[in-house]
């Protein structure tokens, strides 16, 4: 069997409710900062919730010009500049590789559901020709990747995973695959997600998801604490570069961290309820620890998917016992301060791991107050804590029963 191609992470470039650019970003996640607040995109009132996590201060002509972001929604241009922040972080200008050795997968849990909002009221206050005629290409989940690759020239592999929350878990998996296949060399991999409209918000509270603490959206996201009451909906997108570890070596590249392996699975038991004893959690955390190689006592820390629902963080803590036993390592949730990004949730959890890689720092679970004898789990809770690292997993799991791992090495 041949020997796996080893790849490095080179490049991150979130745009997050709590910092655009990976320095902000990583001092919110540190500092245990919150980015949750009352709703500024549209009047709220009738809702049953009125606050989520939105991005602050974004500015596409801050990474593209005005006229040729015109045709990208709103998570295309998220994807667009996180992309940009990565391959700078990550020294590579996107002329000097083979541009068709370059290849991206960046993941969508609902693509552009604002434009389908928009033109659905169109159509039905002023009729069929009122429709965009480009309202197809851009509200596609796949017109992230696409516009990401047609901007910077990239010609290598082009795709975007679509399974909810667990997208950009997924897309990071398709990015290994790719490398180590002989794909490609560099693959600009990640999520993006706008869900914050009036009909994303209906929905999920429809779907009696999201916490109702309406006076204090900062402390709302509790994740493992006994008094939890949902998710906090979150929008935004991170973007990494996974790149061929000799290819990084070559150009002298700063090596973040290596990516070890992945774990996928199903758990085959309902649309949008975890089975609740983590049994398919507990699978793809199995193939991500073989697929890199690791035993369980290898790994000094899991960013848990941890929503702070009362179902999923108690499945997803069932399914780390059966992984890990008695002793599984420290697990924190940092939705408990970006909240919920849905398909960007995956690779916003692997930022903060890298950087947790890096800073042999564990990020927090804040707001955490009241343990829940069913979340038995070392949560990290309130405050990032200096800790000897080697090998992290991040969980991402998704609507649908989809279930993402992904494993990291220190550098």
């Amino acid at each position: 069997m041949p020997e796996k191609r080893r790849i490095a992470v080179t490049g991150i470039g979130p745009v997050t409710p709590v910092g655009i650019g990976i320095d902000p970003f990583w001092d919110s996640i540190r500092a245990g900062r919150s980015g949750a607040g009352p709703v500024t995109q549209f009047d709220t009132t009738g809702f049953a919730v009125n606050f989520a996590a939105e991005v602050k201060d974004f500015k596409i002509e801050d990474f593209i010009e005005a006229r040729r972001s015109r045709r990208m929604e709103l998570f295309t241009q998220f994807a667009f500049a996180a992309s940009k922040m990565a391959l700078d972080h990550a020294g590579l200008n996107p002329s000097d590789p083979d541009p068709s050795r370059v290849g991206v997968v960046i993941g969508s849990g609902v693509g552009g559901l604002r434009l389908i909002e928009e033109d659905t009221m169109n159509l039905n206050t002023k009729g069929p020709r009122s429709v965009a005629p480009d309202l197809i290409a851009r509200m596609m989940a796949n017109s992230a990747s696409g516009a990401v690759a047609i901007e910077f020239g990239f010609q290598g592999p082009n795709e975007a995973t679509v399974t909810a929350c667990a997208a950009s878990g997924n897309a990071m998996a398709r990015a290994i695959d790719h490398i180590r296949n002989g794909h490609a060399d560099i693959v600009v991999t990640g999520g993006t997600e706008t869900p914050i409209t009036p009909l994303g918000l209906a929905a999920f509270c429809a779907a009696r998801a999201l916490s109702k603490r309406n006076d204090d959206p900062q402390h709302a996201s509790r994740p493992f604490d006994l008094n939890r009451d949902g998710f906090v909906l979150a929008e935004g997108s991170t973007v990494l570069i996974f790149e061929a570890w000799d290819a990084a070596k070559a150009r002298g590249a700063k090596i973040l961290a290596e990516v070890l392996g992945y774990g996928l699975s199903a758990d085959a038991h309902h649309l949008v309820m975890p089975q609740p004893e983590g049994v398919g959690a507990a699978a793809c955390m199995h193939m991500a620890l073989a697929d890199a190689e690791l035993v369980p006592g290898d790994v000094g820390y899991i960013s848990a998917h941890g929503t702070a629902t009362s179902l999923g963080d108690a499945a997803e803590t069932n399914g780390i016992r059966k992984v890990f036993g008695d002793s599984p390592p420290p697990t924190s949730s940092t939705k408990s301060m970006t909240g919920h990004l849905l398909g960007a949730a995956g690779s916003t959890a692997a930022a903060a791991t890298i950087m947790a890689l890096v800073h042999q720092t564990l990020p927090p679970t804040t707001n955490y107050e009241t343990p829940d004898p069913a979340c038995d789990l070392d949560v990290v809770p309130n405050e990032a804590r200096p800790a000897k690292i080697d090998a992290a997993i991040i969980n991402t799991f998704g609507f649908g029963g989809h279930n993402a791992s992904i494993a990291f090495g220190k550098a």
